[in-house]
């Protein structure tokens, strides 16, 4: 396909590249982008002409065949090398979840997604498929061989005074379960409750430490609870209607079991999201989170017999 856009406005041209790299086409010498021939790259190119046109672009397309110069297997080439690419942050970000500690379900659900979506425009069947599905097993072994999952017997309640003036520890790089956590901790339990974020693989407890969502931690997953879950039962916090909302969207997030079906979720995960992509600190993660947290809670603390 050979496609030009008016320089204004620029998202327009911005749109159109996404949209290039969603289908998987290469760039040509920079001249034309490819696909290999068949009756769905067609169907695919022709849609994307038509959004080109109606943006005010002109485009053409071309049944084309190699006779000099670039040869089929260096077009082919071409389309490995980019899905190698896509491969390779695949495995890089499932690499470094495996160094933090068990992943949540919605961060493996993610990559898995994401995984999928490579493989649909994988043509020829690049070699980094490969290195990207080990890293993907290995997550999925982690998070189900861990300790911290699925611990049969829940843990005894604990009296409020003795969660007070503690060093709260949990893994680096929080997420969904370990920002909620934190917010729970620091909104309903303390209010200047400490957090340190550690190595859970070489972290050595100290006096006066409560470990949250790692590996033999004090509040961790009980059963099919996620930490929040435990963290609300624990601390005496599972009757507040508002928190055993946010209980059922954060185990909704972090399990993915399909124990509850929360229209809400979604609004949630895209917040939770939105907060990671912001900023790699945790307590600034945990603190731009929070804001939205305390709205959540107010409008389902607000609503009447909620569930």
């Amino acid at each position: 396909m050979l496609h030009q856009m008016p320089a204004k406005p620029p998202y327009q041209r911005v749109k159109i590249w996404r949209r290039l790299q969603a289908i998987g086409a290469v760039p040509l010498k920079n001249a034309a982008h490819v696909l290999p021939r068949g009756e769905a790259a067609e169907a695919v190119f022709r849609a994307l002409a038509e959004e080109i046109v109606a943006g005010g672009g002109e485009a053409t397309l071309i049944g084309a065949e190699l006779l000099a110069g670039l040869s089929d297997t260096d077009v082919r080439a071409l389309f490995d090398a980019a899905r190698d690419e896509d491969y390779a942050e695949i495995a890089d970000a499932a690499r470094r979840l495996l160094e933090t500690g068990p992943a949540s379900g919605q961060e493996i659900a993610r990559l898995q997604k994401r995984m999928e979506e490579v493989g649909a425009i994988d043509f020829f069947g690049a070699h980094g498929r490969q290195e990207a599905e080990s890293a993907l097993a290995e997550l999925d072994r982690q998070r189900y061989a861990h300790p911290d999952v699925g611990r049969a017997e829940p843990a005894a309640p604990v009296e409020p005074e003795a969660l007070i003036g503690r060093t709260w520890v949990t893994r680096r790089g929080v997420h969904v379960d370990r920002i909620a956590c934190a917010w729970l901790i620091r909104r309903f339990i303390d209010p200047k409750a400490q957090f340190r974020f550690v190595d859970a693989k070489s972290h050595v407890p100290a006096p006066g430490e409560l470990r949250f969502d790692m590996v033999d931690a004090e509040f961790t997953h009980e059963g099919d609870r996620c930490s929040f879950e435990t963290l609300l039962l624990r601390a005496h916090l599972a009757e507040d209607q508002g928190l055993s909302a946010l209980g059922e969207i954060i185990h909704e997030l972090d399990i993915q079991d399909g124990k509850f079906a929360r229209p809400e979720t979604p609004g949630v995960s895209a917040m939770l999201s939105g907060v990671c992509a912001s900023t790699d600190e945790d307590l600034e993660r945990i603190a731009r989170a929070s804001d939205a947290l305390d709205q959540f809670y107010a409008f389902f603390s607000s609503r009447k017999n909620e569930r």
